[in-house]
Order: structure tokens, then C-alpha cells, then sequence
């Protein structure tokens, strides 16, 4: 596995970070803790997960399957780079209270302390503002993530699905109070969603942080989903923004070129996904969730993938990027 440092920071994390939001929901106790012992013995040390994760009524779940595998020795809590996040309500649905959302420094504390029993750990290693919170001020944020640091509780603070006058906000307010600030940023970032290029990877850039970005296939589309259509087999679920994706000509268009591309070189879409995030300036590592054994070994492959100039030439042609900034926001 290949290593590089989250960031500003000295923290050596791997060139894959394992996503875990499939633990609990679509992958029992079991096949989690198997699919997280595959994934320390290849090296990968950096894990994400959330409190929300588990999702409905089983809100925790995920972090609870993690503290179980935790709980197993072997020093699996030593060798891993822990992250989760905050920022959903953690009551129960319909029976959601005040004050156990967003990022008050009430519902921090509240929440670290619920992650860390759910986890079976007692520090954070990475702590992430899971969105923005328009409605609690910036310096009491950075105040309660402080004493979190000073009590040992967490040890680094990241964000996620912040815009780049947000990270720039976040990150002159902890300078101003004499705090360390962000080290990370987890973004929507993939050959077919690249706005994140216009402001994001910039502002992470000029403040040191590291880039994670997640959902690296899109949804699946970059999965080689056409190619499972006309084979028969059952491509990757689609959900959210890509659930109807295909049915947009143009969209199905250019899925069909990359497909065809990739043939053409005998690469595999999910692998050349993967290994083309590992290429872009400022990315730490992409997230991957794989749901299976075999899933994770193919997004191993990828960090070991080197796309040439002709290869990388023509994905920047199907799929391509806004430009650099600032000529990326004239008209």
C-alpha cells in the first residue's frame, strides 16, 4: 500500500481510505469485520465512518460494528487512522429533539462522547464536520472542538461537503484564536463531478488540507455499468443524484465512450476511477465501500495503476474538468 500525509499534518494515512457506511445496512457484523481485516492486512490504516451511519432506526450501527471489531485485539485500534463525523440528528426518526444536531457545542460534546462508547475507543483521530452549520457561530465551534483536544478526546478536525469560502472561513477563525484548524476536506470529487476543482481543492490546497473525496464512482456510473447491462449482471445500485442518470442520452452517451475507451486499453472502469483520483493534485485518497471481500481487492488494484497521457488525455475529453481558477468562474 502506498502512503502519504493527511495534509498539513505528520499523519501517514493510506492511498485508499476505507468507507464504512455500507457496515451495518448492506454488510452484517461478519462480513464488516472481514472486509476490515482484508483491508488493515493490505495496508489501508485510515477508516471512515459517521455517527449517523446505520441510518434510519439504526442510527450507530455502523460505529457499533467498528468498536466490535476493535474490541477483538490484535492492536487493530492501534493501526488505524479513525475518522467519523457530526452533524445529523442522532434521535430517533420522527422523534428528533432540539439540540442533538448540527454543530453546537452542546451536540459535539454530546455526540463525541456517544461515538467514542459506540466505537470502544477513547480518541477521535479524525473528527469531521459532517456539513455547514449556518446557525452556530464559527468561534463556537473551534471552542468546543478545543476542549475536546485538550481533553484527548480527538486529536485532528476535518470537514466535509464544505464550499471554499467555508474552509477559508473555518480556517481564519482557528488562526485568529490561535487553534491548528482543518486538516482534511471530503468532497463530492469524480471524473464525472469535478466542480470541486473550481474552489474546493484550491482553498484545501492553500490551507494545507488534505483531500478525501468520496463516492469516487459516482453512485456507481463509473463503475462499468453499461457493460454489466449488456452482460446481464447486476451493475452497482444507483441511488440519489445517479438513479435516473442513464436514462439522459447524453449521460448515457458518455458513460458509453469512457466504457469504450477502457476496452479499448483493457482497463477496468472502477479501477481506472479509482487510479485517476489517486493522479489529481491535492487528493489524499479516495473513499471506497466495498460491500464485499472481492469489491475491496479490485479497489486495491487501482493504487497501483498508472493511466498514461494518452489515457488520461482522452478521460479529460469525456469528462471535462471546469478549468482552472479563477478563468473557471469568467463566462
Amino acid at each position: 500500500m502506498k502512503y502519504t500525509q493527511l495534509g498539513r499534518t505528520g499523519l501517514k494515512v493510506s492511498r485508499l481510505v476505507l468507507g464504512t457506511m455500507n457496515f451495518g445496512p448492506q454488510t452484517d457484523e461478519a462480513g464488516s469485520h472481514t472486509i476490515m481485516d482484508a483491508a488493515l492486512g493490505a495496508g489501508i490504516n485510515l477508516f471512515d465512518t459517521a455517527n449517523v451511519y446505520g441510518w434510519g432506526e439504526n442510527k450507530g450501527r455502523t460505529e457499533e460494528i467498528i468498536g466490535s471489531w476493535f474490541a477483538k485485539g490484535g492492536d487493530r485500534r492501534d493501526k488505524v487512522v479513525l475518522a467519523t463525523k457530526v452533524y445529523a440528528n442522532m434521535g430517533s426518526d420522527g422523534e428528533a429533539w432540539p439540540n442533538h444536531d448540527r454543530l453546537s457545542a452542546l451536540n459535539i460534546r454530546r455526540a463525541v462522547e456517544a461515538s467514542l462508547k459506540r466505537l470502544r475507543t477513547d480518541h477521535i483521530d479524525l473528527y469531521q464536520f459532517h456539513h455547514v452549520d449556518r446557525h452556530t457561530p464559527v468561534e463556537e465551534i473551534w471552542q468546543a472542538i478545543d476542549t475536546l483536544i485538550q481533553q484527548g478526546k480527538i486529536l485532528y478536525t476535518g470537514s466535509s461537503n464544505f464550499p471554499g469560502w467555508k474552509i477559508a472561513q473555518a480556517n481564519e477563525t482557528a488562526r485568529r484564536l490561535g487553534l491548528y484548524g482543518l486538516v482534511s476536506e471530503q468532497c463530492l470529487y469524480n471524473l464525472a463531478e469535478r466542480r470541486a476543482e473550481m474552489e474546493v481543492i484550491p482553498a484545501a490546497q492553500e490551507y494545507g488540507l488534505g483531500v478525501i473525496p468520496w463516492s469516487p464512482l459516482h453512485g456507481g456510473l463509473l463503475g462499468g455499468v453499461i457493460r454489466k447491462e449488456r452482460e446481464g449482471g447486476a451493475a452497482r445500485s444507483t441511488s440519489g443524484r445517479s438513479a435516473d442518470a442513464l436514462a439522459n442520452t447524453e449521460v448515457r452517451a458518455q458513460i458509453q465512450a469512457y466504457e469504450d475507451l477502457l476496452d479499448k486499453h483493457g482497463l477496468e472502469p472502477g479501477e481506472v476511477a479509482l487510479a485517476w483520483l489517486l493522479s489529481r493534485p491535492g487528493v489524499t485518497g479516495p473513499i471506497v465501500g466495498p460491500r464485499t471481500a472481492d469489491q475491496l481487492a479490485s479497489a486495491l488494484r487501482a493504487v497501483e495503476l498508472e493511466l498514461g497521457e494518452e489515457v488520461l488525455s482522452a478521460l479529460d475529453e469525456i469528462f471535462p474538468g471546469p478549468g482552472p481558477s479563477p478563468e473557471a468562474f469568467a463566462w
